[in-house]
């Protein structure tokens, strides 16, 4: 790949500042979209949505034809893997996500390998996204991080996890086998998406908030140690994005203990702790998506203060979190021509 052509996600995540940050966000292939919305009704149901590789590829592309993002995500779900470890998995609309009981430990351990080869259609998608995106623009590759995934399979779907963080104390060897299961199968599913033409890589911690230090440090950063070593051990050198959700406080350290190449930050991060994150890698985020949805002079003046407090180093423009499906496209085109000038 030539210089002219490398992703400016790609050389921030390098350690470059760049005069005008890249800017993607997440959720960007959604329901915001009346597009996506015609597209998601030829799909039986949500799950079959994300493993048809053709509308999972046009789902992907749809926001890059409309919108001047700087890189694209596969548009996939959290919640495939426990699907492939052999959990019953669905969703009921307007409801969300519903898992059935948790199989055994044993039986979710001896699905790890068959579960890669029952997500093939994601690398498929890939694949198709990457052959259609112009080389300049970077293909964004993911999973849910261990913890937040073993949440939703010990709750059943989503809840404030308060069960799932009781397991975690109650039954600690349950609960690091279970966080080791998910991270090795991770392993192999982040693997076959950059060998399908992911160039970054990102591991979404949705639910990291609330944690103390000791807990933290054991259910969030170890698993995410064991992905990015499993996946160098590999020799899978993408790029690695890490998104602690709702640590704020434990952001920083969490930058100083989990080899990733950039950290998302939160809508809740202060300034000072992204800086000190820059000294040493990416930082990505912080806008409120409320405030997007909101829009006005406010989303104005936020834009701008993220753009000067955080400009100085490596950095990507992003959300806090994903956008929502109300959210007026207007509003996203504001903050695009304020961050890319187009």
């Amino acid at each position: 790949m030539s210089e002219h052509s490398t992703p400016d996600l790609l050389k921030v995540l390098s350690g470059e500042t760049l005069k005008r940050p890249p800017v993607w966000f997440m959720r960007q292939a959604g329901r915001y979209l009346p597009e996506y919305r015609a597209l998601r009704a030829t799909a039986p149901d949500f799950i079959a949505f994300c493993l048809d590789p053709e509308k999972a590829a046009e789902a992907t592309l749809q926001p890059m034809r409309r919108l001047p993002f700087s890189a694209s995500i596969v548009f996939a779900d959290i919640l495939l893997i426990p699907g492939a470890l052999g959990q019953k998995v669905w969703f009921e609309a307007g409801e969300g996500p519903r898992l059935g009981e948790l199989p055994s430990l044993d039986v979710l351990e001896g699905e790890i390998e068959a579960s890669t080869f029952k997500l093939t259609p994601v690398g498929q998608t890939l694949s198709r996204v990457r052959a259609a995106l112009e080389p300049e623009r970077a293909l964004i590759g993911f999973a849910g991080a261990p913890w937040t995934v073993a949440s939703y399979m010990i709750e059943g779907g989503s809840s404030d996890r308060s069960k799932a963080r009781t397991f975690a104390y109650e039954r600690p060897e349950d609960m690091d086998r279970l966080l080791d299961i998910v991270a090795r199968a991770s392993v192999r599913y982040l693997a076959m998406q950059a060998e399908a033409g992911a160039q970054v890589l990102k591991l979404f911690e949705s639910w990291a908030e609330g944690l103390p230090e000791d807990l933290f440090e054991r259910i969030v950063c170890k698993p995410h140690r064991t992905i990015i070593k499993g996946l160098r051990d590999l020799g899978v050198e993408t790029p690695v994005i890490g998104f602690p959700r709702g640590a704020a406080s434990l952001a920083q350290y969490y930058a100083e203990t989990v080899d990733v190449q950039g950290v998302a930050l939160d809508t809740a991060c202060p300034a000072h702790v992204g800086q000190a994150i820059q000294k040493t890698k990416a930082i990505q985020g912080a806008l409120d998506p409320l405030l997007l949805r909101a829009g006005g002079p406010a989303l104005d003046r936020r834009v701008e203060q993220l753009l000067d407090q955080w400009g100085g180093g490596p950095y990507i423009f992003n959300l806090g979190h994903g956008i929502l499906p109300d959210t007026p496209i207007a509003h996203v085109e504001q903050v695009l021509k304020r961050v890319t000038g187009q």
